[in-house]
């Protein structure tokens, strides 16, 4: 169930921690977000193009394989090594 808010304003307790800055990389992937069920978390991932994709384990990210995502990021593997996306 929603509620409303009478006044129409984000509470600032609410706006603040939604609207903090952060300087993102324009020439590689950067996290933007970790979401979902424990079991099967997602990362909404901001892509060098400037497009925003939604990714699971398994999926393939600039030719490299997601091995894991958990709430500190994202793990890519690409020829036995492993690099991690994490969240600002």
């Amino acid at each position: 169930m929603t509620q409303s808010n009478p006044g129409g304003a984000t509470p600032p307790s609410v706006a603040g921690p939604a609207t903090v800055q952060a300087d993102l990389p324009s020439q590689k992937p950067f996290v933007l977000g970790i979401f979902g069920p424990e079991q099967n978390l997602a990362a909404l991932i901001r892509l060098p193009n400037g497009r925003t994709k939604t990714f699971h384990r398994g999926d393939r990210l600039n030719g490299r394989q997601i091995v894991r995502i958990d709430t500190d990021g994202v793990v890519v593997a690409s020829g036995g090594r492993e690099d991690r996306l994490a969240l600002p």
